[in-house]
């Protein structure tokens, strides 16, 4: 029977082996477009307004997701037993105390942000403390510092970098197939293989973003998993965790304070319809940031520590 050590590992691997598959998707959609287009530059170019627009949204990110969750942050004096939690958890992972916030919405959720565990941030609905118990409501911090001590906005951040070269390269060339540039290119050499490589160029540039995301949103749910099991390794107890998810996604309130933007961020989708229910089949799973909460559940309560 596999532990939640070996799941853990085994998420690591998955995520970096998706990591270093995209990678190579760059590197492809680099070639493809570049020899379509005769200019290599348009790529260089790509991945320097790429990379600016990510560093950016890396140092400020946590600023404008706190703001548009209206979130206020609590000190000591303001609710000292979730203080003492989170700090109590802290100390067992290793983990600088993170700036605690509070969202003031009745639906249960909770979220982790920041550039690095100096300088992270746990956020929680009141919903979430008037409805779980202490040993759900550890489960729920443990997860969300499990994010922090992984790096994972670190990593989603750099995931970010190549979904944006993609979509980037590939919306430059189909603009530059639309005014001409293939058309004037394939008169001037009237070469057979130009003329299939444009045309591969093209298929790709529709297919290729959505390949992107479909490959960001694989590795959002890799480390969803990998949270859910680092939590439970940090609390040594798993089922603390699996009722508060149970909680979570039975719970009928809308959260308010989300949206599209930030909702890969919680520890469960918002958007209840994503949550529970009909939309869990093959294909639209692979839209969706999160693992279904039963196969969640389902992979705390099988595995022993």
């Amino acid at each position: 029977m596999p532990t939640l050590y070996t799941h853990s590992d085994s998420n690591k691997l998955k995520s970096w082996l998706l990591l270093s598959g995209f990678f190579v998707f760059i590197i492809l959609a680099g070639y493809i477009f570049g020899a379509a287009m005769e200019s290599p530059e348009v790529l260089y170019g790509a991945v320097i307004l790429s990379t600016v627009m990510s560093f950016v949204s890396y140092w400020w990110s946590d600023k404008i997701v706190l703001a548009m969750s209206s979130a206020r942050e609590v000190k000591f004096e303001d609710n000292k037993e979730l203080y003492r939690l989170v700090e109590n958890l802290c100390i067992t992972a290793g983990l600088p105390l993170p700036k605690i916030y509070i969202i003031d919405d009745t639906a249960p959720n909770a979220f982790a942000t920041g550039r690095d565990p100096k300088h992270a941030v746990v956020a929680v609905t009141s919903g979430i403390l008037q409805k779980l118990d202490r040993s759900e409501l550890e489960g729920v911090i443990a997860h969300e510092l499990s994010h922090i001590g992984n790096r994972d906005i670190l990593l989603a951040t750099l995931v970010t970098v190549l979904v944006g070269v993609v979509v980037l390269l590939a919306d430059w060339f189909r603009r530059w197939t639309f005014w001409g540039g293939g058309r004037r290119r394939d008169s001037e050499r009237g070469g057979q293989l130009q003329l299939i490589i444009m045309i591969v160029a093209i298929i790709f540039s529709i297919l290729a973003p959505i390949f992107a995301y479909l490959m960001q949103f694989a590795i959002s749910r890799k480390r969803e998993f990998m949270a859910d099991a680092d939590g439970a390794l940090l609390t040594r107890y798993p089922e603390g965790l699996a009722r508060a998810l149970e909680k979570i996604s039975s719970d009928t309130e809308p959260l308010e304070a989300a949206n599209r933007a930030t909702a890969h961020l919680y520890i469960a989708s918002p958007f209840k319809a994503d949550v529970r229910g009909r939309r869990t089949g093959f294909f639209m799973k692979m839209f969706m940031t999160h693992p279904p909460i039963e196969e969640r559940i389902a992979a705390l309560r099988g595995m022993d520590i």
